[in-house]
C-alpha cells in the first residue's frame, strides 16, 4: 500500500457564529497533524448572523492568541463555494469536527460532496474532545441572550464580546 500524502495545507471551514472551545480544540488538534492551517470563516452562511465576518476572524485571532496557539494557524474569510476557496488555498485536505451523531450524519453527507467537487482534496474528521461535546455556536448564543454564565463554553474574548452584544442599554 503506497504511503499517504502529507498534507501540507489544510483548512477548518464553518460559520464560527462565534467560535466555540470545539472550534478551538479541532483548530489546535488539526493544526497539530499538517504544516499550515488555515481556519476559513465563511462569510455569508445562510444563517442569521450575530456576528460579522470580520468581527468572526479578530474573535478567532484573539482565541488562538490566548490559546498560545502554533504559529500554522492562519484566519481567513471566504465566500462562494467551500472547496474554490481551498483550491485557492493550495490545500490538500479539508477538516471538520464531530460531537455528536447527527453531526457524522450531516459531515457525511458534506464529505461526499466535497470529494464529488473536490476529489483532490482528503476529508479530515477529528472527534470533539469530551469536555465540548454538547456545546454548539446557536445553543452558546442562545444561553449568552438569557444571561448565564458562558465561560465553559467559549475562549475569553467571545464570552467578552457575546455579553457585550447582550447587555442591556444603560440608562443615563
Amino acid at each position: 500500500m503506497p504511503a499517504l500524502p502529507r498534507h501540507n495545507v489544510a483548512f477548518y471551514p464553518g460559520s464560527f457564529d462565534p467560535p466555540t472551545l470545539g472550534h478551538l480544540d479541532i483548530a489546535l488538534r488539526g493544526a497539530r497533524i499538517v504544516d499550515r492551517l488555515i481556519i476559513a470563516v465563511f462569510a455569508t452562511p445562510a444563517k442569521n448572523l450575530l456576528f460579522t465576518a470580520e468581527e468572526r476572524v479578530q474573535l478567532w485571532r484573539e482565541s488562538l492568541a490566548l490559546a498560545d496557539a502554533p504559529a500554522n494557524i492562519e484566519v481567513a474569510t471566504y465566500t462562494g463555494l467551500t472547496t474554490e476557496f481551498g483550491r485557492q488555498l493550495g490545500a490538500t485536505a479539508l477538516v471538520r469536527g464531530l460531537r455528536t451523531v447527527t453531526d457524522f450524519e450531516t459531515e457525511f453527507q458534506q464529505a461526499h460532496m466535497y470529494r464529488k467537487l473536490a476529489p483532490e482534496m482528503e476529508i479530515i474528521l477529528l472527534v470533539t474532545d469530551l469536555a465540548h461535546m454538547f456545546v454548539s455556536a446557536s445553543l452558546v448564543k442562545e444561553v449568552a441572550k438569557l444571561g448565564a454564565p458562558i465561560e465553559a463554553f467559549v475562549p475569553a474574548p467571545v464570552a467578552r464580546a457575546l455579553r457585550a452584544r447582550f447587555s442591556p442599554p444603560q440608562v443615563s
